[in-house]
């Protein structure tokens, strides 16, 4: 075949193929999000999140979450973890709250957010970070999976499976809703329909055992909820008593129809805009 003919079908293959992903510049930020087309990623200028002594109420998961992120930052062995429970009790608050006292104490640990529709791509992602000077801690909130979604598989192989494995300088956090990640209805059909049941469910519940940490967020106590909102108050200088600040969370959160983390900021932006307060800090 004609040399030149050779040539051009080489060019057209190059131009077919996916653009290799920039080498990613961790002095720009301390937090970024993934983005798989193109392939990149995002530097997150300001991360949302609040301070780790505001978050009331999961004493133990923060202490436990703190000392094993602590571990991986400082180049010691440390768990992938799955944070999973009741919603709005400070899942994906206490990851980034964490990252923030960590880098705080001794710096250079990257925060990488994940969406859950890209999980698949998660290998992708890791062959971009492996061989990175700097520590990545991956996050990807509000994690599960539907029926005849195969996407975790991609997952499974990364957590432990798998001949690469998952990078010496990268660890994966999760939060979710559900302690499987798998609808109940999804793993009985698996039961009801496979030739062997056994295996089928076996392979879907033990994704997350393949977690190293498991941390269970239950809805909080009227105790705690006035913690919360006594300390975002106190924090960011709301000027209202203690008997009428409780009154009024004890209104917001029956009107909510629950007493969680999220509940509790959401009333303390309340406050703070009828008080005239501006939340920074």
């Amino acid at each position: 075949m004609d040399e030149r003919i050779l040539l051009r079908i080489a060019e057209a293959l190059e131009r077919l193929a996916p653009p290799k992903p920039a080498e990613p510049d961790f002095s720009t930020a301390e937090a970024f999000v993934w983005h798989p087309s193109p392939a990149r990623l995002a530097a997150v200028a300001k991360v949302s999140r609040v301070d780790l002594g505001l978050l009331r109420g999961i004493d133990q998961q923060k202490a436990i979450l703190l000392e094993n992120t602590s571990r991986f930052a400082k180049g010691l062995p440390a768990n992938n973890a799955m944070l999973w429970g009741a919603r709005g009790m400070g899942k994906s608050s206490l990851v980034k709250a964490v990252h923030a006292a960590v880098n705080a104490a001794a710096g250079g640990l990257v925060l990488i957010e994940i969406h859950r529709e890209d999980i698949r791509t998660l290998p992708e992602l890791l062959n971009l970070l492996r061989g990175q000077a700097r520590r990545c801690l991956i996050l990807c909130d509000d994690l599960s999976f539907e029926r005849e979604d195969a996407d975790y598989k991609a997952l499974k192989s990364v957590l432990d499976g798998g001949i690469e494995g998952r990078p010496d300088n990268v660890l994966f956090y999760a939060t979710s809703n559900r302690r499987h990640l798998m609808p109940r209805d999804m793993i009985e059909n698996e039961r009801a329909t496979a030739i062997n049941p056994g295996e089928a469910v076996e392979e879907k519940v033990s994704l997350s055992d393949r977690f190293g940490l498991w941390l269970g967020f239950h809805n909080g106590s009227q105790e705690v909820f006035f913690a919360m909102i006594e300390g975002y108050a106190k924090a960011y200088g709301l000027d209202i008593g203690q008997d009428a600040l409780r009154a009024a969370a004890v209104e917001w959160s029956v009107t909510r129809g629950g007493r969680s983390g999220r509940v509790a900021w959401q009333f303390i932006q309340e406050l703070a805009g009828r008080l005239g307060v501006a939340l920074t800090g």
